[in-house]
């Protein structure tokens, strides 16, 4: 019989997988009477700004195979959606799920920043602000606020640092994978930032950058023609899968346990790809499938009361460029899953990747505000009070209209 997952087994299972496990607060969990009681909710945050033309590629869209050149997927690669949209190869146990219709796609969604800047682009994500240092608080914590008179429920961050998204007056648990988590990944998307406006620097970092994406990319080949026949055997990169897969487990035991939390914030690194994208995008993708399908084993019953939300700070190019990646862009994918979710089709509008279509004549456009997403599912799957989510969640956001019928 498999033992009950709570804090002092939590505790004994990081030691094994080499993560370290903080709680803050002691209020106990006081969940009212009801089903909004057991509503779960769980946000990814795909950091570096995640390609979602690789994620859900357009293979139906005339224009996708012109714009992404070299790393263009073709129509018997991806794992299709609809007559449109396809999923990443990589993206097997989001595929399951879509078949089961507890998957969705938001295939142009974007946070209000237009700047193409980490920095800023994942300081409005997080805060919920329509502007950048908007806000000092994550509107997942003020979500906790909100909710705690009512009913108060608990928080948890995973990931090397706590999120700014679930930081302000609630406190909220915190667990780190440690070792498990490169904490460098963030650092040269940072230093792009830092450097992109002196003429002397941000080209020579960007060139610096690229070849490194190079070298790592002919390391990488010629360690897959050393293992080719662990490969065969399915052994590509499982150390790393299954780490990935037991972290989304765990994170989804811990969930279902009395007293445990209701909602919670993951980050995932890696996803700026400006060189060789196929193979860098393959593997956060590998991995980030891995974390979901643990997720959904971990919650086991408690699945059909769950919404998962990823998400990214932006998107990238349209456009492939010189170096078999592509920059800094604008709308990008965002998925929805979960057993609370509804079956259908994609979420929001497509515009197309015309030229006259992009924006800026280099992006995917953006039809679909990321607050409009988050509000939907706060206010439909956790019972929010819908003028707190106007005024207080997502400041000065009643001109955003929620996007419902998710849940």
């Amino acid at each position: 019989m498999t033992a009950p997952l709570n804090r002092r087994s939590l505790l004994g299972l990081g030691a094994s997988l080499g993560l370290t496990v903080n709680f803050f607060g002691t209020q106990a969990f006081a969940a009212s009477e009801g089903e909004l009681s057991r509503k779960k909710l769980v946000i990814v945050i795909c950091r570096g700004g995640m390609d979602g033309l690789s994620v859900s590629p357009p293979v139906g869209d005339a224009n996708y195979a012109a714009l992404r050149g070299s790393i263009a997927l073709q129509r018997d690669q991806v794992r299709m959606l609809d007559d449109t949209f396809g999923l990443h190869p990589d993206l097997k146990a989001v595929h399951a799920l879509t078949q089961k219709g507890q998957a969705r796609i938001a295939p142009a969604i974007a946070s209000p920043d237009r700047a193409r800047s980490h920095f800023e682009a994942q300081d409005v994500l997080e805060t919920g602000s329509a502007k950048v240092y908007g806000a000092e608080t994550g509107w997942l914590n003020r979500t906790l606020e909100a909710l705690a008179p009512v009913r108060p429920i608990e928080g948890l961050s995973v990931g090397t640092t706590a999120p700014l998204i679930l930081r302000g007056k609630v406190q909220a648990a915190s667990w780190s994978p440690g070792k498990g988590v490169d904490e460098t990944a963030r650092l040269p998307m940072l230093l792009q930032d830092l450097y992109r406006s002196d003429p002397l620097l941000g080209p020579a970092f960007a060139r610096g950058l690229e070849t490194e994406a190079m070298a790592e990319a002919a390391m990488a080949g010629q360690a897959r023609a050393a293992m080719a026949p662990a490969m065969a055997a399915g052994g590509q990169n499982r150390g790393g899968v299954e780490t990935a897969r037991k972290l989304g487990s765990t994170l989804g035991g811990f969930m279902t346990q009395a007293g445990g939390p209701q909602i919670a914030a993951v980050s995932l690194d890696g996803f700026d790809t400006h060189a060789n994208q196929p193979g860098q995008i393959a593997t956060r993708l590998v991995n980030m499938d891995a974390v979901l399908d643990g997720l959904h084993t971990g919650l086991g019953a408690e699945w059909k009361n769950t919404v998962v939300l990823v998400v990214t700070e932006f998107g990238r190019t349209a456009r492939v460029n010189g170096t078999g990646g592509t920059d800094h862009g604008t709308a990008s994918t965002g998925l929805i899953l979960g057993g609370a979710l509804k079956p259908g089709g994609i979420v929001g509008d497509w515009p197309g990747l015309a030229d006259k279509a992009l924006f800026e004549n280099r992006d995917v456009a953006p039809t679909l505000d990321m607050r409009a997403l988050f509000k939907g599912v706060l206010a439909d799957h956790m019972g929010v009070d819908r003028a707190l989510l106007d005024k207080t969640v997502f400041p000065d956001s009643a001109d955003i209209r929620a996007v419902t019928g998710l849940v």
